[in-house]
């Protein structure tokens, strides 16, 4: 076979980590090649929610989640669903998923998820002003919302956790409320307000926008898939699907939801699931938006775009292959329309994406095991964007034979 390039990095996957890190890695000198399955921003940075949700430091996997899940998977369009379907594949997963919601796993957690959060917050906007991206930047808070006092009590042990790591947030009433943002169903009578809850103007512009800066300092983004990684003598082989055989001297694996099946090539199972994440984006007149608006209890927030109005969440683990279920999509709209009765529900384009989600809630950011040569950026769920300054900051840490900006233990690759 053919070897075609021999960069000093490659960096698979061009979404908004990988590119991220590619950035990174340029800066710390390095030449670098993304490649890129499909195109720049093409699966889950271009349909998230467009948070960076900092102060989200409590895992998914956790006890009251194992409350909400058996209510919640009754109804396929909830905010929790398996495709019957699929439930039998993902049963390895579910079993990891509940063993990671014990009180002891979700403390560990919670403190690593901390402090990459407090990284990417720091690392965030001198990363923005690096790459011109600055004044997409916004800085509008959340308001997430609960139908009763008894609602608002169930999320207290939450806001607690969060108080321990230093998250600011309000409580309060109604009227608060409508202060922050008018138009809510009085259906909610509670809420908790986090005004250090940042948004990007677009997600998809943003990485969109990332790839040019990469592109423009020098970098070059290539269309390949690829099949497999194998060590060699003083850096890595890169296979691709279309038969072509690539080296460099290091690799980074940021392929989101994709990432396990080029893993698995070095000898590594590791547990990545997929969490499909679905939306409706509105035309920006659809509704008068001043913060995002977080339904827990249904689990889906609204969220002010540049380009529109995005009503999204939800979980549906059904991996890679199922069709899209966009009766969720259309659910969410439906409860959309009637928790903010002003709004406009015409006019929307739907979304299906995939969110590559780790059991524990955690990314995997490390060496591979076969080499250290590869390194692994990857499952971060429904937080990709909110750690991806954080995220690039450790992989050239890992890059460039640094210490890493805080400890990595926890997001071991190798800890399942």
């Amino acid at each position: 076979m053919k070897t075609d390039i021999e960069p000093g990095v490659v960096v698979i996957g061009a979404g908004v980590v990988g590119l991220s890190a590619a950035i990174a890695a340029q800066a710390r000198g390095l030449s670098v090649t993304v490649l890129e399955r499909e195109a720049p921003a093409a699966g889950a940075s271009a349909g998230n929610a467009g948070a960076f949700a900092f102060t989200d430091i409590l895992p998914l996997a956790s006890p009251g989640i194992l409350k909400k899940a058996p209510k919640w998977l009754l109804d396929p369009l909830g905010p929790l669903s398996i495709p019957p379907s699929y439930a039998f594949q993902i049963a390895p997963w579910m079993f990891r998923f509940w063993r990671a919601c014990s009180a002891r796993h979700v403390a560990h957690s919670t403190a690593a998820q901390t402090a990459l959060m407090d990284l990417s917050k720091a690392e965030l906007e001198p990363f923005l002003t690096q790459t011109g991206t600055a004044d997409m930047l916004r800085k509008e808070g959340n308001l997430q919302v609960y139908e009763s006092q008894a609602e608002l009590n169930a999320s207290l042990p939450g806001w607690k956790a969060r108080e321990a790591h230093g998250v600011e947030f309000r409580h309060m009433g109604a009227a608060d409320m409508a202060a922050i943002q008018p138009g809510l169903a009085p259906r909610f009578t509670h809420g908790t307000f986090t005004p250090g809850w940042y948004s990007i103007a677009d997600p998809k512009l943003y990485t969109l926008a990332l790839a040019d800066h990469f592109r423009a300092m020098g970098g070059t983004i290539e269309r390949a898939e690829v099949s497999g990684l194998h060590p060699i003598e003083g850096g890595v082989e890169i296979r691709t699907t279309d038969g072509r055989t690539l080296r460099a001297q290091n690799v980074v694996l940021a392929a989101g939801a994709f990432s396990h099946q080029v893993a698995r090539s070095l000898g590594e199972t590791i547990p990545l699931e997929t969490e499909r994440g679905y939306n409706t984006t509105l035309p920006l007149d659809a509704f008068d938006l001043r913060t995002q608006v977080t339904f827990g209890g249904h689990g889906f927030v609204v969220t002010r775009l540049s380009t529109g109005i995005r009503v999204g969440g939800a979980v549906e683990l059904g991996g890679l292959k199922l069709p899209p279920n966009f009766r969720r999509s259309e659910a969410m709209l439906e409860k959309a329309r009637s928790f903010l009765p002003g709004l406009k529900p015409a006019g929307g384009v739907q979304w299906m994406g995939f969110r590559p989600s780790l059991p524990d809630s955690l990314p995997a950011i490390g060496r591979a095991r076969a080499t250290p040569r590869v390194v692994y950026a990857f499952g971060h769920g429904h937080l990709g964007l909110t750690q991806s300054a954080g995220t690039a900051r450790l992989v050239a840490d890992l890059l460039t034979d640094r210490p890493t900006s805080i400890d990595i233990a926890s997001f071991s690759p190798q800890r399942f």
